[in-house]
């Protein structure tokens, strides 16, 4: 390959990291600031440079002319620090992009914008509050796990990330936190039109419905036989071009493709509701109590960003009623900062690999590392019935949640592990579940 070519393509691989809209002879509808992508690929770190969309009657929607061998060989090329810029960009973008609903924090985070979040406060704090000056906007009884978050606005002119030190200063026993946006593990939320998955019998396994917290999932044949119900926690439940691809590595099944636990019912709590500037720890804390009170045993979160208070106090919550929680480690490399809710304790946090079983070089280093999945060279469902090619850990962990639900406890995941090459944790999981993408009509 000449090296203006070589240059092309890392160039690009660079653009869809930071979530830049790049030229293609097809685009599906795009995420607001998270970008759309080369052919509408949901994957990971380098979108449609790994691979091309087809849709249900296996036609190739876009493509890209340069060998797939190529281009795997420039990702494994960038360095942490090319990693590390390019989420620093996308995350400017996002909150660029979606302006009138968010602010960044004091290092940079994407936070919903004039809101500041009271845990459990009592009714003292809310007097000190509007005394000097914070609008009580809403209360958000978050049932079944104990928790009450009231969404304060800040004087006005006044940014959340510098108010927040006065109602502390106020309140020194209040627990104030900012309302942090999260964003699908380093791949495009990509809201698609038509109609969300619902209904359906259970087939085969049945057993304690899995969880999962993402955007909406979309009608496809992989779900005929799943059962599967949506509720909304930012508007309604909207099919999400990542929602999709990871409920279908969950509980699909149809032809040549199948899931890690397919005929397990699937509780959707889609946090975004079609827009990037959603995905809050306010929606996501409410999202992991429904499912703790619809009976999930197993979530998965595919969803990173900073830590956060109130998402500790749910996640730490619905652990003490013996609910596992999954969730990937994000794609921004080991330079980045430990992502979450991956990196809290008693969280499972799952890398990927690739069809060689090793570790995606674009895969973050979070606290702990638990178990490893497939999170390449694979494939995955697009609303509507098409498929696509995947990379990123996003699509590793709902492997891991699927095998855990089935195994029933994590002794009997780990039992199951087998060696890797680099960071894996204590070993690849579900190996035999990556559906190789020229299974399902991608070349």
């Amino acid at each position: 390959m000449n090296m203006g070519i070589k240059a092309a393509i890392k160039a690009g691989a660079l653009a869809l990291a930071i979530g830049m809209t790049a030229p293609a002879p097809a685009q599906l509808l795009g995420g607001g600031g998270l970008g759309n992508t080369l052919g509408g690929v949901t994957g990971g770190l380098t979108g449609g440079l790994l691979g091309t969309p087809a849709g249900p009657n296996g036609s190739m929607i876009g493509r890209l002319d340069a060998p797939l061998s190529a281009i795997g060989n420039t990702v494994n090329s960038l360095a942490p620090a090319d990693l590390l810029s390019a989420r620093r960009q996308r995350l400017r973008t996002l909150v660029r992009d979606n302006r009138t609903a968010l602010d960044v924090d004091d290092q940079g985070n994407p936070i919903r914008r004039d809101e500041i979040i009271g845990i459990n406060l009592a009714p003292d704090a809310l007097a000190k509050a509007k005394a000097a000056g914070f609008t009580i906007t809403r209360t958000e009884p978050i049932d079944n796990i104990g928790l009450t978050a009231t969404i304060l606005a800040p004087p006005r002119g006044k940014p959340a990330r510098k108010a927040i030190e006065a109602l502390r200063g106020i309140d020194p026993a209040g627990d104030y936190t900012l309302d942090h946006v999260y964003e699908p593990a380093r791949a495009p939320l990509t809201p698609m039109q038509g109609p969300a998955a619902g209904g359906g019998a259970t087939g085969g396994g049945g057993g304690a419905p899995i969880g999962l917290i993402d955007g909406g999932v979309g009608k496809h044949p992989a779900f005929a036989n799943a059962a599967i119900e949506q509720r909304g926690f930012a508007g309604n439940p909207h099919p999400s071009g990542h929602g999709t691809a990871v409920a279908s590595l969950l509980v699909g099944n149809v032809g040549a493709f199948r899931g890690a636990a397919p005929g397990s019912p699937l509780l959707v709590a889609d946090v975004y509701g079609g827009a990037a500037g959603n995905g809050s720890a306010v929606a996501i804390t409410r999202a992991l109590a429904w499912l703790a009170q619809k009976g999930a045993r197993v979530i998965n979160i595919s969803l990173v960003g900073p830590p956060n208070p109130l998402l500790a106090a749910g996640v730490k919550e619905v652990l003490a009623r013996g609910i596992a929680v999954v969730a990937a480690v994000g794609n921004d490399g080991p330079a980045a900062p430990p992502q979450y809710p991956a990196s809290y304790p008693g969280v499972v946090a799952v890398t990927g690999v690739d069809a060689k079983g090793h570790a995606l070089i674009e895969a973050g280093k979070p606290l702990h590392l638990d178990f490893a999945a497939p999170g390449a060279d694979m494939a995955g469902a697009l609303p509507g019935g098409g498929w696509e090619a995947l990379r990123g850990t996003s699509f590793a962990a709902p492997l891991v949640a699927g095998r855990l639900a089935r195994a029933g406890s994590l002794a009997a995941l780990a039992a199951e592990a087998r060696p890797g090459s680099g960071r894996v944790g204590r070993g690849i999981v579900c190996g035999d579940c990556r559906t190789l993408p020229k299974s399902v009509g991608l070349k």
